[in-house]
């Protein structure tokens, strides 16, 4: 009778640790599946929240006609017939050629090459269509892309602002859809192109599966200065003809056929102090006469806003050793003293492979190069589109990276570093990183430097004797 109790005993208390087991088994199946579910959510929430990727998918230049060329000595020879242009202004013109950086095959408008030029609305529209659409047409040959599936357009021209607006005659002339979100920039300088790529970039954030267009250019035509300031004279003999079209997009589809990544953009607004927003001003001289005033102050206050920029954008791109190099002499200047340790100037070589510094004359490219401790290599595409084409405001930084693509150096995985200047006073940084192999690709016939590549680089006389 005893042992038959004991065993039973047993039986119940096996029975006892069962149940036990049991309920502790239910509930650490329960503060699973209620820990599963929070990592699904957070994950969830991780995966919505994170930005939309922006392809570049590819981008085309315009490529002026060889009937717009305006060799040094057309450009001379018309100054000398103006009658609006006294002894003093001709000769400062000459010099202002002679140290430029531009060559002999730079183009303005068809209308500046009338005696006076031609400055009408009619003339100006011209010069719009034949940058737009031709530029247009050959991204559209690049590409394959049907301007019905174009969901954002972004235009900016600086200077001429018709209406109706420059998007709406791409609309007029492709026949866009009537839903398409346009938007037209203008007033904003040369550093424009990289304000419109950051606007798509917002708005492709919120609207998924999308395609947008981006067009930068500036019009001469209206914008010839045939007074006698010199501070005014400078964009006569600086600015070209020129534009860019850019095809941007969020889609997966053009994951594997997009050129590029966009990264990083970086906007830098110097407008609060008045030496910098006036530095680049338009405005009427002594006589009445309309033009853009440079002043001297302009590199200065460039460097300021580049300052600006970089201290925001080298968190971003830098390794660690020279983020800490860069906060140390940030920390000595400002807690200690300024006397006590120059500015550092990080290492951006580390960061970036390949640079588009905004053509706007040869003296911002020298500063840059002298200032970033860059290779001669490094501003070679900066220095090759302005003499090949001139400074031709926003859409320089394209012709640059079209540079950097026709000469076979461009890799995946590389990472390109776009610095524009634009008056207000602005400075902006855009980096992206190559998503495909591009050294090997053959030149494209509608690429701006397709016939002439293979002669660049050149050497740049200091001084142009003609």
């Amino acid at each position: 009778m005893a042992i038959i109790e004991f065993f039973i005993s047993i039986f119940l208390s096996m029975e006892e640790v069962r149940g036990l087991f049991e309920t502790e088994l239910h509930r650490h199946v329960g503060v699973g599946v209620v820990l599963a579910s929070l990592i699904m959510v957070m994950y969830m929430y991780l995966f919505m929240s994170r930005p939309a990727p922006v392809y570049l998918v590819d981008f085309a230049c315009f490529k002026p006609p060889s009937t717009c060329r305006v060799p040094f000595s057309t450009f001379m020879e018309h100054s000398r017939l103006m009658e609006n242009f006294n002894n003093t202004s001709v000769e400062f013109q000459q010099k202002i050629l002679q140290r430029s950086g531009l060559g002999e095959e730079t183009a303005l408008p068809p209308a500046n090459h009338f005696i006076p030029p031609k400055q009408t609305m009619d003339a100006a529209r011209a010069e719009a269509e034949l940058v737009i659409f031709s530029t247009i047409d050959d991204l559209v040959a690049r590409t394959g892309l049907d301007l019905k599936n174009v969901d954002m357009l972004v235009v900016n021209c600086s200077l001429f602002s018709p209406t109706p607006s420059l998007s709406a005659m791409i609309v007029n002339k492709y026949k866009m859809r009537s839903n398409v979100k346009s938007y037209n920039l203008s007033g904003m300088g040369c550093s424009a192109g990289l304000l419109s790529v950051d606007l798509v970039r917002d708005l492709l954030q919120v609207h998924p599966k999308c395609n947008a267009l981006v067009i930068s250019t500036e019009i001469i035509t209206p914008n010839w200065y045939a007074g006698n300031e010199r501070a005014m004279l400078l964009p006569n003999c600086l600015f070209r003809m020129g534009g860019a079209a850019v095809f941007l997009s969020n889609q997966k589809i053009h994951r594997s056929r997009a050129k590029y990544e966009l990264k990083h953009l970086i906007r830098t607004h110097k407008g609060q102090d008045d030496r910098a927003y006036r530095c680049v001003y338009q405005e009427e001289d002594s006589e009445g006469i309309t033009g853009i005033s440079l002043s001297k102050d302009l590199m200065t206050i460039a460097g300021d806003a580049l300052t600006s920029n970089i201290t925001k954008l080298g968190p971003l791109v830098l390794p660690w050793s020279e983020q800490l190099r860069f906060a140390v002499a940030l920390f000595v200047r400002k807690a200690i003293s300024r006397q006590l340790m120059k500015p550092y100037i990080p290492d951006f070589k580390k960061a970036f492979d390949h640079y588009c510094i905004h053509a706007g004359g040869r003296a911002v490219i020298d500063e840059l190069h002298k200032n970033l401790h860059l290779t001669d290599q490094h501003v070679e595409a900066s220095r090759m589109t302005l003499h090949r084409f001139g400074n031709t405001s926003s859409s320089s930084l394209w012709y640059e990276l079209a540079y950097i693509e026709a000469k076979g150096r461009m890799k995946r995985g590389d990472r390109v570093w776009q610095i524009a200047f634009g008056s207000g006073f602005k400075c902006n940084s855009a980096v992206w990183k190559c998503r495909r192999n591009l050294d090997s690709t053959p030149v494209d016939s509608t690429s701006p430097w397709a016939d002439c590549v293979d002669r660049y680089p050149v050497v740049i006389p200091k001084v142009v004797n003609f």
